[in-house]
């Protein structure tokens, strides 16, 4: 097999997966190279063993059916934590770790937590392993999702770090237990919108993991009439939500929801993303 440097592999990378977005290919050879960003654009230069050429190349023909990288690397990256992604199963967001990090400052020892929708289990294994680093102990974690794929999958990140949790397949909190914490990032994709989203999602992502119906509140509108049932007194709940639709969530919960403080919070791109709910109760 001919020499081949980093820089001509990314050349043709860029030649043959026209398609994809330049920064798909240079993070798919990065990390199959594990080579941090600035790493990546240092060592453009070193040559590639025959090993590597072939991989980039596999790696190149699926980036160019349009595959994300994630599901070609078989992972991705959460709060510093590596979780395992496969087809069927929703792709972590760096959004989600902001509501992540809202959730652990309020987290306290012995709470019984619930992640609905889990999917790849992303929330439930940054929330733990952030919360044993913050002394916080005893948590009775429980994990929920529609999909089979989604809890086997999440269920193996589980086992990885070594993390005891009950799964539950679950439509919204139906059937499911009590909790004094509930965080989830739910679809909330208005089915209007997709004719503007990138290709990449609709073509890779599980629809229901996505999409909430016309004006993507589906989820929030069941969650609302049930989430009672399912808390413990003065217990919480922290959901993320599409930055268009704070004014119709304000309007839902102050309906539904009176005896509850109701928060809601911008994400670093000062969208207004999160909610955050506590019941007075």
């Amino acid at each position: 097999m001919p020499k081949m440097t980093l820089k001509q592999m990314r050349i043709k990378a860029g030649e043959s997966a026209e398609n994809a977005r330049p920064e798909d290919v240079d993070y798919v050879l990065a990390e199959r190279l594990g080579l941090t960003p600035s790493e990546f654009e240092l060592k453009q230069e070193m040559d590639l063993t025959a090993d590597q050429i072939k991989q980039a190349n596999k790696d190149i023909e699926k980036l160019a059916k349009g595959i994300s990288p994630q599901y070609i690397l078989g992972y991705a990256w959460f709060l510093g934590y590596k979780i395992m992604v496969q087809r069927g199963v929703l792709i972590p967001r760096f959004e989600t770790e902001e509501l992540v990090e809202w959730a652990l400052q309020t987290l306290k020892s012995g709470d019984q937590v619930l992640d609905l929708g889990t999917g790849s289990g992303c929330i439930t294994v940054a929330l733990a392993k952030e919360a044993q680093k913050k002394d916080i102990t005893d948590l009775t974690l429980y994990a929920s999702d529609v999909t089979d794929t989604a809890l086997r999958t999440s269920e193996e990140n589980f086992l990885t770090y070594d993390l005891d949790v009950t799964t539950r397949k679950a439509n919204v909190l139906l059937g499911l237990e009590e909790f004094d914490k509930i965080i989830s990032n739910p679809p909330y994709i208005k089915t209007s919108e997709k004719n503007v989203m990138d290709e990449n999602v609709l073509q890779n992502e599980p629809k229901e993991a996505l999409f909430a119906g016309k004006d993507g509140l589906d989820f929030y509108k069941k969650f609302a009439k049930q989430v009672r049932e399912h808390l413990n007194s003065h217990g919480e709940f922290f959901l993320e939500f599409g930055f268009s639709e704070e004014e119709q969530l304000k309007e839902l919960f102050a309906k539904e929801l009176p005896d509850f403080e109701i928060e809601f919070r911008k994400d670093m791109a000062g969208k207004p993303r999160m909610v955050h709910g506590r019941w007075q109760k």
